[in-house]
């Protein structure tokens, strides 16, 4: 359904340190900035941009919004979940775990990006 998913940043750099270490953890390989500064990640047919948004104000995340990514396994989202705290992603809500969901059980993880986007790593066994 989706092309791509492109995120607001204020800090590329900050960005770039934690996002090339959560998306390693699914074994994307790092972003190269393009010559306008923009992040993109390519792996398994998805596309993720972080840009500074192209108005000049401020990048600001959307409330109420969750990007999830699909995980391999209980491990991936667990190293993916480490990987995020260590390079500036804010851990929420509970710690990795299996939640018991109208599709299921699911293994999942929650965290805030650096510039405060809500995003889940989910395996469904």
């Amino acid at each position: 359904m989706f092309s791509h998913i492109a995120l607001g940043s204020n800090d590329l750099a900050r960005s770039k340190k934690f996002y090339d270490a959560t998306l390693g953890a699914l074994g994307c390989p790092p972003a190269t900035p393009n010559d306008k500064g923009r992040l993109t990640y390519s792996h398994a047919g998805g596309k993720l941009i972080i840009t500074k948004p192209l108005d000049g104000k401020p990048a600001t995340y959307a409330n109420g919004g969750t990007i999830g990514f699909t995980m391999d396994s209980s491990a991936q989202v667990d190293a993916w979940h480490k990987a995020g705290v260590e390079n500036g992603g804010e851990a929420i809500e509970n710690p990795p775990g299996i939640r018991h969901t109208a599709m299921g059980d699911l293994y999942l993880a929650y965290l805030r990006d650096p510039d405060g986007n809500k995003l889940c790593a989910l395996y469904k066994a």
